[in-house]
């Protein structure tokens, strides 16, 4: 959908009473969290403090019936995304590229009307 003029950026939020449940820093940290194997990696690799991510994780997993992402206590150190984190980042992800597909064509139409360089400061 990004032409010269510019491009289309959606923001999906789930919300939970006044709590955002998981949008996007929240997947991203999900995905990283995955790939990293620990709360504190994944927060780094995304450039948050480890208590900016715990805090995102904390919120996760009391918005959701069951919880996204389980910790290792008692000295294994690291952290894993539950089969139900998994699933919820996957249809995340499915959403947002569903938003944005049925987005296209208005989009479009919008982004045509934009200048074609940014206006200077």
């Amino acid at each position: 959908m990004a032409g010269n003029a510019g491009r289309l950026k959606l923001k999906a939020q789930l919300m939970r009473g006044e709590e955002i449940a998981l949008g996007p820093g929240k997947a991203d940290l999900l995905a990283a969290i995955a790939a990293h194997g620990s709360i504190s990696a994944a927060g780094r690799a995304l450039g948050l403090s480890y208590r900016r991510a715990w805090l995102m994780v904390d919120t996760m997993n009391r918005c959701f019936a069951a919880p996204l992402v389980r910790t290792h206590p008692g000295g294994r150190q690291g952290a894993e995304l539950t089969d139900e984190g998994s699933a919820v980042l996957a249809s995340y992800r499915a959403l947002v590229a569903t938003l944005e597909a049925a987005a296209g064509p208005a989009a479009e139409g919008l982004l045509g009307r934009l200048k074609p360089e940014p206006p200077s400061g």
